[in-house]
């Protein structure tokens, strides 16, 4: 079956998409798949690309760049800059390259509706949920009146557009908030992922408040008595300039590229055109900017205490969703795109550190939140346990981070599923999923059909076995990993680990310890029962991970 991995995209987070397409190409069982690579630029159009392009270490390392010394996007570049480099790959040609879409895709356009019903058109199957849930999963607005409709969670919110927020009293409108929400408050853009476009307001400073709304309608206001002066832009050195400005190119946190001048409505897609055109102002005009993708509403949330946990949820055949074990991320302020991403600050538990009864409890909100939103295949549901015990629930994510690290990714491996096996499970019970659109069906039921008979032919005669053995020591034990998953995603053998301790000590390692970073941990877990949770959870997905197994 011929897999074409999606990658890249116009949203925020084509950063994250594009290690997640390398992810999905390491790692697909080649046994089974052939993967063809297909890059998404920043105006959505499919582009095929081969291995190298995702040899870089960014997005912006591998595009076409021109000789103005800045770092950009393709939206900041001429149109046909990459035409020239990537032909175009229009989407009713899809079924000439391959069988099936597999989206490594985040955000806006990526995970919302809008690439599964371009593909449900033209016919191509495609891995995650479908059609309803995504809609739902990317608009925090709405989750958070659906869930609590589906498990009777109270938690205090509000929202206020972008034109209600311009003619309001700023001051006002902050105290009413504090009054409603208390401190601190969480802002947010409604409809971004990997924590793009959060902000925490903690103290009553309405400098902060005011900066964190503009942060989340992804606007900047520039004035003489704004929260940014352009007579203080008229300060800096031209070096001085240029950084400021490149920094504007980031997607995660900076206004990005293209932006407009509301004020005149001139659109402005590259950093040297942004320098002229503030060059060019008074210090006493007004101006402002606003991304192309601005959010046109914000969401503010009261602060939760307690722990904050995220969990996976998976299906079966019947449709029932099974939770995998809670992670719980702990050691930090917020698990925000920088922390999630750029620093290793946070630290994550499986389960959640609390009772067995509360570890069911969020496995069960989790499950029920999942089924209650029509959502199907699977996602990532976070959320918060309280001193009291209550499960609160927020930002279910239909198409979880992809990289090898990925939670969902360690939570899978707990109940005995490699990187390889996980990807085909996703892209089996997708498959099972479309079939129930009664869109191709019998396409769908012959290419289902047919995955099932490789998978029963591969139990049948099973792969043969390759040890892996590797001593006590970081480096072995990393390079041990590493070469697991390859000869995973091979096809050609069943590999396995082995810890050599000692001339009188070895040990096979377990799926569900290769995400153990160091050799200390390793052994810390090696000596430690399993979490009855855990063993719950293994047992209920038995019937699951048989298959891929």
């Amino acid at each position: 079956m011929k897999i074409g991995i999606f990658f890249g995209g116009p949203a925020r987070e084509r950063e994250v998409s594009y290690a997640g397409g390398r992810t999905a190409l390491a790692n697909l069982d080649k046994g089974l798949f052939e993967p063809v690579l297909v890059f998404v630029d920043g105006r959505g159009r499919f582009r095929l690309v081969t291995p190298d392009f995702l040899k870089a270490a960014s997005l912006r390392d591998v595009l076409p760049q021109d000789d103005s010394g800045f770092s950009v996007y393709d939206e900041s570049l001429d149109a046909n800059a990459l035409d020239q480099a990537l032909p175009e790959l229009r989407p009713e040609h899809f079924r000439d390259h391959f069988d099936m879409a597999f989206l490594a895709m985040h955000g806006p356009d990526c995970e919302d509706g809008a690439i599964q019903g371009l593909l449900e058109w033209h016919k191509m199957p495609y891995t995650g949920p479908g059609l309803v849930g995504s809609a739902v999963g990317i608009n925090k607005i709405l989750q958070n009146e659906l869930i609590a409709l589906a498990n009777g969670q109270q938690k205090k919110t509000a929202t206020i557009s972008r034109d209600a927020y311009e003619r309001a009293d700023k001051a006002q409108f902050f105290q009413s908030l504090t009054t409603h929400l208390g401190l601190p408050i969480v802002v947010k853009a409604p409809h971004q992922g990997s924590s793009i476009g959060v902000a925490i307001v903690r103290e009553a400073d309405l400098n902060q408040f005011c900066r964190a709304v503009e942060q989340c309608f992804f606007t900047m206001n520039i004035s003489p008595d704004g929260w940014s002066k352009l007579s203080e832009w008229t300060d800096l050195s031209a070096e001085e300039k240029r950084d400021l400005v490149q920094k504007m190119v980031s997607l995660d946190s900076g206004i990005s590229f293209p932006v407009v001048i509301e004020q005149t409505g001139e659109i402005i897609r590259h950093p040297s055109d942004f320098i002229e055109a503030l060059d060019t102002r008074s210090a006493n005009q007004p101006i402002t900017l606003a991304s192309l993708n601005a959010e046109d509403e914000v969401l503010f949330e009261e602060f939760i205490t307690g722990q904050e946990f995220s969990c996976g949820v998976i299906q079966d055949d019947d449709q029932t969703a099974i939770a995998l074990p809670p992670t719980e991320i702990y050691n930090t302020v917020a698990f925000d795109f920088e922390t999630k991403y750029k620093s290793n600050v946070a630290r994550k538990r499986i389960p959640v550190e609390t009772s067995l009864e509360n570890n069911r409890k969020i496995q069960l909100a989790v499950e029920e939140v999942f089924s209650r939103l029509g959502i199907n295949v699977y996602s990532r549901i976070d959320g918060f346990l309280t001193p009291a015990g209550q499960v609160l629930l927020h930002d279910p994510n239909t198409i979880p981070g992809m990289s090898p690290s990925s939670l969902i990714f360690k939570q899978m491996a707990e109940i005995g599923l490699n990187l390889a096996n996980a990807l085909t499970y996703l892209i089996r019970q997708s498959l099972r999923e479309r079939i129930r659109t009664g869109k191709d069906t019998f396409h769908l039921k012959r290419m289902l059909a047919d995955l099932d008979a490789r998978l029963a032919s591969r139990k049948a005669n099973p792969l043969p076995e390759r040890v892996i053995s590797f001593g006590p020591d970081d480096e072995s034990w990393i390079g041990a990993k590493q070469q697991y998953n390859e000869l995973a995603a091979s096809g050609t053998v069943r590999p396995s680990l082995m810890y050599v301790k000692g001339k009188q000590e070895s040990h096979e390692i377990p799926v569900h310890l290769l995400f153990k970073d160091t050799i200390e941990e390793l052994e810390a877990a090696l000596s430690q029962p399993r979490h009855p949770l855990i063993l719950e959870t293994c047992e209920r997905t038995a019937h699951i991970t048989e298959r891929y197994v």
